[in-house]
């Protein structure tokens, strides 16, 4: 099993969890990155989480992000055709850096892309030949159990 987490799924555990939904995120997120440390699931990097990752000003945030991409099983680099594919996304109107995680999970043939994004969950929907299954972290918990 293939999972592509965007940025913000890699930071959940590290947002405050004064909101019920974040906390149940973050300890999905967790849960998932343990059966990743299992070997359960495989976990893939791209040149589009690495960019995201170091723009980040804050320095925790960033090495705890770093730290997991550093462990994926593979990692995504950006190429003419993730490019195509990520303009294609925004057509939809997904935004740019979006659209390039679409398109490396895409590219990596990733089963899932987990996001805790509303927007971009709603966007993915309206792709008809999406390649791969976007969902949240608490889904695809309740995925990987069934």
């Amino acid at each position: 099993m293939k999972i592509y987490l965007d940025t913000c799924v890699i930071q959940r555990p590290l947002d405050s969890k004064t909101q019920i939904r974040i906390a149940l995120e973050a300890e999905a997120v967790l849960g998932i990155l343990s059966l990743f440390e299992a070997g359960a699931v495989e976990i893939i990097s791209s040149d589009a989480l690495l960019y995201e990752t170091n723009r980040n000003p804050t320095l925790t945030r960033q090495q705890y992000a770093l730290e997991v991409l550093s462990k994926a099983n593979r990692h995504i680099s950006l190429n003419d055709d993730v490019e195509n594919r990520a303009r294609q996304f925004t057509q939809f109107g997904v935004k740019t850096l979006d659209a390039l995680h679409l398109a490396c999970a895409e590219g990596a043939e990733a089963d899932y892309f987990c996001t805790v994004d509303t927007q971009l969950l709603k966007k993915a929907k309206t792709i008809s030949n999406l390649k791969v299954v976007v969902l949240t972290p608490i889904e695809l918990v309740e995925e990987l159990e069934s």
